[in-house]
């Protein structure tokens, strides 16, 4: 299996918060493109490993609802190296298997992996090119404030922890294509579109 995904054009799609990566999975969705969101996917696989992570990190992370909540998981894991380690050793293969098992089940058709940690995903290794969207630090900020609501220095802490984000891809063999995405009172589509038409054109999935 892993020979037919080496053939296949897998496309990386990522981005720092509140870039703006979302906005553009879904003009390749709109391109027809498959697009997988593994951060969603990362929900799916908390479930999986629901006991394991429960007696990892303590019953006080259930919602009312019973289910994981993830910001009080999220609170219990930033900025503790150790603790953000044992999640990740809990959740990730079970989003690995789960995002080679996509990839596998397009059966070898052109498909998008939109990852905030691409980096660390099991497809890292066979993407035939990374689409970076970046915007600037303000527009970005006043995104998130606008979206997620939260406090300002949360919002700093949260950049700051990304500070290192670009180099995690700088020696990665396959082709970076960087959308910019500065727009704040709208996206600017004709931008993105246009870079987003001559980048699948280069790859040739266009």
């Amino acid at each position: 299996m892993a020979g037919d995904i080496i053939q296949q054009k897998v496309i990386g799609l990522t981005g720092v918060y509140c870039a703006g990566k979302n906005y553009v999975g879904r003009l390749l969705e709109a391109r027809g493109l498959p697009v997988l969101d593994v951060d969603k996917l990362g929900h799916l696989a908390i479930e999986m490993r629901r006991e394991a992570i429960l007696e990892r990190f303590g019953g006080d992370i259930l919602g009312a609802d019973g289910a994981i909540d993830r910001r009080l998981l999220g609170a219990k894991v930033f900025g503790k190296p150790e603790e953000l380690a044992a999640l990740e050793g809990i959740v990730h293969p079970a989003a690995n298997a789960l995002t080679t098992q996509w990839i596998a089940g397009q059966g070898g058709k052109p498909c998008v992996i939109n990852a905030a940690l691409l980096h660390r995903s099991s497809a890292f290794e066979v993407l035939s090119c990374i689409i970076l969207v970046q915007a600037p630090v303000l527009t970005r900020l006043l995104r998130a404030k606008k979206r997620d609501g939260l406090p300002l220095p949360q919002l700093l802490r949260r950049f700051w922890s990304q500070r290192q984000f670009l180099s995690q891809y700088s020696e990665k063999k396959a082709d970076i294509y960087v959308i910019e995405n500065p727009g704040y009172f709208g996206y600017r589509p004709s931008v993105c579109e246009n870079r987003i038409n001559e980048i699948l054109s280069r790859v040739g999935v266009a």
